[in-house]
């Protein structure tokens, strides 16, 4: 009796952990995977970080000599074997002026095309709708030459505001598409509220539609700009006076340089490139998290 008694008493002490452990088991699986596989990412940035505050890294990966000499780009320019690069401030104004400008434009016009593709009833919509993805499909590496016929024919070859053009071109159709979801969640009943109120279309729109859709013109403002301050394959191509030259152009032409640049150096000006999106999304990360995709009410 003792034995079982003490047997019993010891099933029910560990069959609790034994449960608990089971409902823990899919937990820890699940962050042991995501673990694993951001692992090799995080290591990436913090080697980045480490590597531009070093003069030298022991084994690849330990930082030696703290220095900021690595970061002397940031009062005076790069010279390397007798060539002076840009100023970085030079290339930040650019960046943020081509960034800014890509997403009022590419706002301005992706809200209104969503709206119209959401609200109005012409011939052809079905068919637009279709096109508009297939445009926004293509890549752009498949477009450089007829661009580049196309902005030499108007004068805006070697110019930001050519590139800026082209580069809203591109990304107007999903921004287009995306937008006109958030409009698809807007019942009929409000428009038709204002309507009978007396207010007119554009009213309608202005102030009763477009408040209604906040957290889609905050989702396409932000992807838009991260867009803008990433891209790389127009401005290298259309960009060739240093007078315009951008972040990613800057960096790309000091890891083509024929000298030997160092890693130092690399990395400093890649955080460096880094920083505003940081501070980019840590101002924007209250949109981000309430982001929701729209739409599915039909075509």
């Amino acid at each position: 009796m003792d034995i079982s008694y003490r047997g019993e008493v010891r099933s029910q002490v560990s069959f609790p952990k034994a449960l608990k452990w089971k409902k823990r088991m899919p937990y820890i699986v699940a962050y042991g995977v995501l673990f694993i596989t951001t692992l090799p990412v995080i290591l990436m940035y913090l080697w980045l970080l480490l590597n531009s505050f070093s003069s030298q890294m022991k084994y690849g990966f330990i930082p030696v000599n703290f220095t900021l000499d690595n970061w002397r780009f940031l009062w005076t320019n790069v010279e390397i074997a007798g060539s002076v690069y840009p100023s970085i401030w030079l290339a930040t104004w650019n960046s943020l002026v081509f960034a800014g400008v890509l997403t009022i434009l590419e706002v301005i016009i992706g809200v209104m095309a969503g709206f119209a593709l959401s609200r109005l009833r012409f011939p052809g919509r079905h068919g637009l709708l279709k096109i508009t993805l297939i445009l926004h499909a293509f890549p752009s590496i498949a477009l450089l030459i007829a661009v580049f016929y196309i902005l030499n024919f108007l004068g805006l070859f070697d110019t930001l505001w050519g590139v800026v053009l082209v580069k809203t071109a591109l990304q107007i159709p999903l921004t287009a598409w995306i937008i006109k979801g958030f409009f698809d969640d807007v019942p009929w009943d409000v428009e038709w509220a204002g309507l009978i109120d007396g207010c007119n279309r554009f009213k309608v729109w202005y102030s009763i539609v477009l408040p209604l859709v906040k957290p889609g013109i905050a989702a396409v403002c932000i992807f838009s700009f991260l867009s803008g301050w990433s891209e790389f394959l127009l401005l290298y191509t259309f960009i060739i006076s240093d007078s315009n030259i951008t972040l990613a152009t800057y960096l790309q032409k000091l890891l083509s340089d024929p000298n030997l640049v160092p890693y130092g150096l690399l990395t400093a000006v890649s955080v460096f490139y880094m920083l505003p999106v940081i501070v980019f999304f840590i101002l924007t990360q209250k949109s981000l998290m309430h982001m929701h995709a729209g739409g599915g009410k039909g075509v």
